[in-house]
């Protein structure tokens, strides 16, 4: 974590910043959050970040009394006082002190700056492998604070080296426990519909990969997958090369995959000049 953080109404040392041991983002995990990086101190597509973090404060109705422009001008200040060339920027929203312990009130407003590693460059040639994982996410369409399975199932997942899960229901597959999700068939590609976080990334790989069929994607679609990949803010771009012990196509990274990769980091290039 860097040196300064928001908390408190302030920006204040983030060694300082505390939260109430009664607040709701605690005795109950109700909070959300958003995080996104900087690229030579530039936020990288701050306005989406913005849209989806303080639309997620009206859904869970969490009182929310900050407007974007006081959230830009906090997060420029913290990106200068942080020197924070290439990093992360973590917002979130507790849940707030509840008169009866359980409705949410007044929240509490923390940003904090992280540093910010990278996948290691092998699993971007060879790809990763993922475990299926029979599951949907509460409220998927918030990014909440609720890892609490996804943390707890981490030591299984991680024992069997994997890099995360793929939840899945009733035969549909849905998103990663922090990416969303996506294969490829015949050269064209297609990505989940339901139970699933509308990423920032995700909707910037639409932007530009040209046709992306958005469907309801079964479990023996990806068994029959040419490729796969996620996709989420601290990874960007990860080809899936095998799922529990199966391979994906041939079970190496695919043209498809790796020329998305390539145009979004172009796409990022172009945006911080």
């Amino acid at each position: 974590m860097k040196p300064f953080c928001f908390a408190d109404g302030s920006i204040i040392p983030s060694e300082k910043a505390t939260i109430h041991p009664m607040d709701l983002g605690l005795i109950r995990g109700y909070g959300i959050f958003d995080f996104f990086r900087t690229n030579n101190y530039k936020p990288i597509f701050l306005e989406d970040y913005l849209d989806r973090f303080m639309a997620s404060a009206e859904k869970t109705h969490i009182p929310f009394n900050y407007s974007r422009e006081d959230l830009r001008k906090i997060i420029a200040e913290l990106i200068e006082k942080n020197d924070l060339k290439q990093g992360g920027v973590r917002m979130v929203l507790s849940g707030g002190l509840s008169e009866n312990h359980f409705s949410p009130a007044d929240g509490k407003l923390f940003i904090f700056c992280e540093n910010l590693d990278f996948p290691a460059e092998e699993k971007y040639k060879l790809g990763i492998k993922l475990l299926t994982l029979e599951y949907v996410r509460p409220i998927a369409e918030i990014k909440t604070t609720n890892y609490a399975l996804p943390v707890w199932h981490s030591y299984h997942w991680k024992r069997l080296g994997a890099e995360d899960v793929l939840y899945h229901w009733d035969g549909l597959v849905s998103e990663s426990s922090r990416s969303n999700f996506f294969i490829v068939k015949k050269g064209v590609i297609h990505t989940p519909d339901q139970h699933i976080l509308m990423g920032i990334t995700r909707k910037n790989i639409l932007k530009i990969a040209g046709e992306v069929i958005i469907r309801p994607v079964s479990l023996e679609d990806v068994w029959e997958a040419d490729e796969a990949f996620i996709s989420s803010t601290t990874k960007v771009l990860l080809p899936v090369t095998q799922i529990d012990d199966r391979k994906i196509g041939d079970g190496k990274v695919g043209p498809v995959t790796q020329g998305i990769l390539e145009k979004f980091r172009n796409y990022e290039r172009e945006l911080i000049g």
